[in-house]
């Protein structure tokens, strides 16, 4: 089995100094010890999360401390401080984990972080996004390289079967400890857990099933997003970080999922949001605005309106002190010349004036 040398290769990952998410489940310990069987002169870093969530999670992570102990693997407990939450608390779970992870890898100058997702974990979330109504972007589900602020997430596991996991572990004379949220059906990915079997046994409908239709998708997905950065590199035009421009004529020419998803990507990049904004009122924005009385709006933090046959997307800076002055935007001219002369919105005048005030 040479499943970490042969996803690197795959993506051609060339760096030697990595970190691995590791807590004390089968398949994150099995994740390390394969890294540090098949890469053993890299300089490997496990990170372990205490959330706090329960009483066992300090045992937990002292534990994964004393298996990378015994495998020679740097090992560091980071601590999710203050205040937990009462509602929602997988997902702020996992947004906490995920931030405290980055931050590290951020802080020691890593560029790669290896996470233990694996074939059921793929199939859970392609059926939770499946109950949600998700569209392509969705259902295609986890990628097995994702960038998340500024870190490449490595999912080198994604189409192993946990079987295969725990066996490995088994003949490495390692054990291993069962997080007893897996049992809480309170949550959704708890419920599509303990479906799958069920699922797979009525209707032939199997993980792996799965799996292949999210791979599937993800390719079409690819094709979409290759149309969708072509459009965007060579029919817009990027005013800095806050806004967005294109001729109102050539958005209507496009395929309607054209400009949901080119819309969708100009959101998610000018708002600073990791995810694209739900695809109902993205969709009834996209048939306002093809009416001629369109006076604006705003969805996911940006502002959208027309002027001089363009349309015009800009970041919302809510609670700043915005100078909407003709001093400051005369200012601003003598600064960034190119400007001069255009015809701009006055609340991207707005942006543009306050994104280079507090340029570093």
């Amino acid at each position: 089995m040479q499943l970490i040398k042969d996803f690197l290769d795959k993506y051609k990952i060339t760096e030697k100094r990595l970190a691995l998410g590791v807590s004390g489940g089968a398949d994150s310990l099995a994740l390390a010890l394969l890294f540090k069987q098949e890469l053993p002169s890299y300089q490997l870093i496990a990170l372990t999360v205490d959330h706090g969530l329960r009483p066992s999670s300090k045992k937990e992570a002292d534990y994964v401390a004393k298996v990378m102990a015994d495998f020679d693997i740097e090992h560091h407990i980071l601590t999710w401080k203050g205040k937990k939450p009462t509602t929602g608390i997988e997902e702020q779970a996992r947004l906490a984990r995920y931030r405290l992870l980055g931050d590290w890898c951020k802080a020691h100058n890593i560029h790669y972080l290896a996470i233990a997702h694996h074939l059921f974990d793929q199939a859970e979330t392609f059926l939770m996004r499946l109950e949600r109504g998700s569209g392509l972007y969705g259902l295609s589900s986890m990628q097995e390289i994702s960038d998340k602020n500024g870190i490449k997430i490595l999912r080198p596991l994604l189409n192993t079967h946990p079987q295969i996991l725990k066996d490995y572990l088994r003949k490495q004379n390692v054990e291993w400890m069962e997080d007893e949220s897996n049992q809480c059906t309170d949550f959704l990915r708890v419920k599509m857990r303990q479906f799958l079997p069920l699922l797979a046994e009525k209707t032939g409908i199997t993980a792996e099933r799965l799996c292949l239709a999210a791979e599937n998708l993800h390719r079409t997905r690819g094709f979409i997003e290759g149309m969708v950065n072509d459009i965007i590199c060579n029919k817009v035009h990027i005013w800095r970080n806050c806004g967005a421009s294109f001729d109102i004529a050539e958005f209507i020419s496009w395929h309607e999922e054209l400009k949901f998803y080119v819309l969708s990507r100009l959101i998610s990049d000018i708002s600073g949001n990791a995810y694209m904004p739900e695809a109902e009122p993205l969709r009834a924005l996209i048939n306002d605005m093809k009416k001629a009385d369109f006076s604006g709006a705003t969805l996911g933090g940006v502002y959208f309106c027309k002027q001089d046959l363009r349309l015009w997307l800009v970041k919302e800076y809510r609670g700043n002190n915005m100078d909407a002055s003709e001093q400051a935007w005369a200012k601003y001219e003598q600064n960034v010349p190119e400007v001069r002369g255009l015809k701009i919105p006055a609340k991207l005048k707005q942006a543009l004036i306050f994104e280079k005030k507090h340029e570093k």
